[in-house]
């Protein structure tokens, strides 16, 4: 079984870099094929690991989630100051070291279910989605499979980096 990332495949074989994948979504039953980037320079490689070290550093000190994903991979965060083009962020989501600090805030999210750390409380917000029926039934049967919240699936999917290419413009 081959499960999907926005710029990398895995496979029981390891990782997958290079040309096209194609992964077939269980959840909602399409296929989709990516282009993948090419790999990292030793320079970005370097860069990859001292960010990778620095989200350590973060998670180590028990921040929550929320904190962890702002301060490492939001908008400002280290990862996105440090990659600043499409093509070094598309290149840093292949690397081992954007793998580890996906596991590190799924890890925190898995720690903040059990204690809600109110000193960093960051509100949270609402937001309504038009979905079609097919869709909602789809993460409803996935959600109830993983044995959580239809909230934590669409949560967990929304903190995944997706292609440009597979977001839809508006006319």
């Amino acid at each position: 079984m081959t499960e999907n990332h926005p710029h990398f495949s895995y496979s029981p074989n390891g990782p997958q870099v290079g040309g096209n994948y194609t992964s077939s979504s269980s959840s909602v039953g399409t296929t989709m094929t990516t282009q993948v980037a090419e790999p990292q320079t030793d320079a970005e490689a370097q860069k990859a690991q001292a960010v990778c070290q620095a989200a350590r550093s973060m998670y180590d000190q028990g921040c929550d989630w929320v904190t962890f994903f702002r301060e490492v991979l939001g908008l400002n965060g280290v990862v996105r100051r440090t990659f600043t083009t499409p093509e070094a962020m598309a290149r840093f989501e292949q690397s081992e070291e954007f793998e580890k600090i996906q596991h590190m805030l799924a890890k925190l999210r898995e720690r903040s279910q059990a204690k809600q750390n109110t000193a960093n409380f960051e509100p949270t917000r609402v937001i309504t989605v038009r979905l079609p029926k097919s869709l909602h039934e789809s993460l409803r049967a996935e959600a109830h499979e993983k044995r959580t919240s239809m909230n934590k699936l669409c949560i967990s999917k929304l903190l995944q980096f997706i292609d440009d290419d597979l977001v839809p413009t508006e006319p």
